[in-house]
């Protein structure tokens, strides 16, 4: 019976070929008994069972098939990601990675004055100092315009320029904030813009702005104010989201502060420069 079924089998691969897998599935077939599905005898004549041939033909499309099936899906313990170990500490990791996303800059006030203590200034060649010191008050940082004249560099021919106001004001601050912008001999509008930025800033940031201006100008209320050889105020807040801005100045005790455009501002100083 079996030399019969291989005979038949031979024949089968010869008339139809099929895959290499289907030469295991024969095996398994011939293993489980299947062979009684041939009537024919060792010596009986060779005839095609039609039915037969079927039937092997089948089982060994369903063997092909679940071979096929084995390869195409992999174990689930063969493969790293599908672990649920993994996938734990994946979703673990993502769920407690601290977010370094930086939050957005809160919008700064429209209006902004900061709290400071007024003082004239001492000398008439002593209003660098007094500035510096007016400018400090507002971060809340005690001095005197006597201790700040030293760090200035103040003579009796005044404060040199908005360097040394800058230099003075970081000495009194901690992180080294202010810096010092001067001006090339006439205010541009991207300086006028650059002047508004920096007060709104340091106002924001608690802190007052020193400027060395010449010459004249006029307050929003109609003040005129002259000084043709320089002078040093303080910036202690503004409104108008800074196109207005406080200033403090001790040069006149009867008229310790007013308000004056940032445009005004910056045409004051286009000859000097300011501490912000």
């Amino acid at each position: 019976m079996k030399h019969h079924l291989k005979r038949q089998l031979r024949r089968l691969v010869t008339e139809r070929p099929y895959q290499i897998l289907a030469g295991s599935a024969v095996a398994l077939v011939l293993a489980g008994g299947t062979g009684a599905a041939v009537a024919a005898t060792d010596d009986a004549p060779v005839r095609e069972n039609t039915a037969a041939v079927a039937e092997l033909g089948s089982r060994l499309g369903e063997v092909a098939t679940r071979g096929e099936a084995r390869v195409a899906v992999p174990s689930p313990s063969a493969s790293p990601s599908a672990s649920p170990s993994v996938a734990k500490s994946a979703v673990k990791a993502a769920s407690t990675d601290p977010d370094t996303t930086r939050p957005a800059k809160p919008k700064p006030p429209s209006t902004k004055v900061l709290d400071y203590d007024y003082e004239a200034q001492t000398t008439y060649w002593n209003c660098g100092p007094a500035a510096v010191r007016n400018a400090l008050s507002a971060s809340g940082v005690e001095t005197t315009q006597e201790a700040m004249a030293g760090p200035l560099g103040t003579t009796e021919s005044g404060t040199n320029s908005a360097e040394d106001t800058t230099r003075g004001l970081n000495q009194m601050v901690k992180g080294n904030p202010y810096r010092t912008h001067m001006f090339g001999g006439s205010a541009s509008p991207a300086e006028m813009d650059q002047l508004q930025a920096d007060v709104v800033e340091a106002i924001t940031d608690g802190r007052g702005v020193v400027v060395n201006v010449a010459g004249d100008a006029t307050d929003t209320d109609g003040g005129w104010h002259s000084f043709p050889g320089g002078h040093y105020i303080a910036v202690v807040g503004y409104k108008n989201d800074g196109r207005t801005v406080r200033i403090a100045d001790s040069a006149n005790p009867a008229l310790p502060a007013y308000w004056i455009t940032t445009i005004d501002l910056a045409n004051w100083a286009a000859t000097r420069g300011y501490s912000a």
